[in-house]
């Protein structure tokens, strides 16, 4: 079983972004720009609008129009765009538009105004409508006729694109269609990241609902300009400190003309946009900037272990030994439940040590046995595997005294009489006198707790033989 989703991502290293002029932050500003490309039976659509308007508890009005919500878009088109045009242009601050296509068809003095400033236009679908119920071969026909009229409207073809609204197979089909710099329909992280399908990598870089002005008309959300100035300020104060201590981050600021081109909201943009002004290492890019960006300073690289995309055979082959002579570990492992978060060491050795830990006392024990006497016959006799022989040398076992072999060989028989398992220690972990003092320590161990240990010890050999896979130092 496959699960996909990725809790993971960039884990606890982050790429350091190194955003142009050594910024501590990427602060960028998105504009949707969604008024004349709502739900409306003049659309050819079966109700009225309901979603982010000054309405409280509106709802679609099947067959009908509904003249308050209406106005409200209008009001983002008539004087929202231009208050937000206004405060962008005379500080120089680029934007990205996100822009429905058949808003933008509807739009051309505002259109004009947005390519005069030279801001960045990515498509926000053909209409502002819901995706997740519609048929992917709809949806597919959608996103082409949205490019279509894009290039249309703004005489070149969109680079990026955000559906909002999205389905469940949005960003697949964006992808497929390709062409995209960016896609922007997911919300999971603080930098660009890759994401590959069906071969193909494409740049992800993830939009924001939290430090979005949808908030003011969404339950629990800003009640004012100055609630959304502090919120934006607390999010900016954070990920500049980050960006200081070495670990530069992404701030996306999310608009909209009926929302926060209103007066009062206006504001608090505004005093946010007055606040930022006073830092030096601050870069306000378009989306498109920071996609060229990344692809040039963190361009995409094949992983060379990626355990969630393995088939059986050659998963088995890459992991079956990492628990002694036992690769039916690996096997049920496969059997179970990979994601992304399995495709490190740390992951994937987390997903074999559950399948050890979940097995019988007497399969256990299986494991146990499976594994060399320390500095035995075996090891004499060059009859170890490829992995003990490497971890018995990196303590010097490898190259006993005789005295010092007749007394491992005592401890070795005095051990396996007491508990009936060979005695087991990640050697990398030791050195040959530290090994000894164990010994003779855990002999005096009851049998329970001795198999406690000595589960334990398993599974920290093979997490040290994970990471050597890895290419990690162990």
């Amino acid at each position: 079983m496959r699960y996909p989703r990725d809790f993971l991502g960039y884990g606890p290293n982050p790429p350091h972004a190194n955003w142009p002029g050594g910024a501590n932050i990427a602060v960028q500003f998105v504009l949707n720009y969604e008024e004349g490309g709502e739900n409306n039976i003049l659309h050819g659509d079966a109700a009225s609008e309901a979603f982010l308007a000054d309405v409280v508890g509106a709802a679609p009005w099947p067959g009908q129009r509904h003249w308050n919500i209406e106005s409200m878009y209008e009001y983002g088109g008539r004087a929202g765009f231009w208050r937000l045009h206004r405060l962008f242009t005379e500080r120089n601050l680029p934007v990205t538009v996100y822009g429905v296509a058949t808003a933008l068809m509807r739009a051309p003095e505002q259109v004009k105004a947005m390519l005069d400033a030279d801001w960045e236009i990515a498509s926000h679908g053909y209409k502002w409508v819901e995706h997740k119920d519609m048929p992917e071969d709809a949806e597919r026909n959608q996103i082409a006729e949205a490019i279509r009229l894009h290039t249309v409207a703004t005489g070149a073809r969109p680079k990026g694109w955000y559906t909002g609204r999205c389905s469940l197979n949005t960003v697949d089909l964006v992808s497929e269609e390709g062409g995209f710099a960016y896609i922007s329909d997911t919300y999971d992280d603080d930098l660009p990241y890759w994401r590959v399908h069906n071969g193909k990598p494409q740049l992800i870089i993830p939009y924001t609902l939290s430090a979005n002005d949808m908030r003011f008309v969404t339950a629990s959300g800003f009640a004012n300009g100055e609630d959304y100035f502090q919120f934006l300020k607390d999010s900016f104060d954070c990920l500049y400190a980050e960006g200081e201590a070495g670990a530069p981050r992404m701030m996306t600021i999310g608009l909209h003309c009926r929302l926060a081109g209103q007066p009062g909201r206006f504001q608090g943009l505004k005093k946010f946009v007055d606040y930022i002004s006073g830092f030096d290492k601050v870069w306000v890019p378009t989306r498109l900037a920071i996609a060229e960006h990344w692809a040039e300073h963190h361009p995409y690289k094949t992983p060379e272990l990626q355990p969630s995309k393995m088939n059986r055979e050659t998963f088995i082959a890459t992991f079956g030994g990492v628990f002694e002579h036992s690769p039916w570990i690996a096997e049920r492992a496969f059997e179970g439940e990979l994601s992304p978060g399995n495709d490190t060491a740390t992951g994937i050795h987390f997903a074999l040590q559950c399948q050890f830990r979940m097995a019988t006392e007497a399969e256990r024990l299986d494991v146990l046995k499976a594994h060399p006497d320390l500095a035995g016959k075996l090891a004499a006799a060059r009859r170890l595997t490829e992995a003990s022989t490497a971890e018995q040398a990196s303590a010097g076992l490898d190259a006993l005294t005789d005295a010092e072999r007749e007394t491992f060989t005592a401890l070795n028989t005095a051990y396996v009489e007491k508990f009936g398992f060979p005695f087991i220690i990640a050697v990398r972990d030791n050195t040959k006198s530290s090994i000894l003092e164990a010994f003779k320590a855990r002999l005096e161990n009851t049998r329970e707790a001795e198999f406690e240990t000595a589960c334990r010890q398993v599974e920290r050999i093979a997490e040290l033989r994970i990471r050597v896979l890895f290419g990690e130092q162990p």
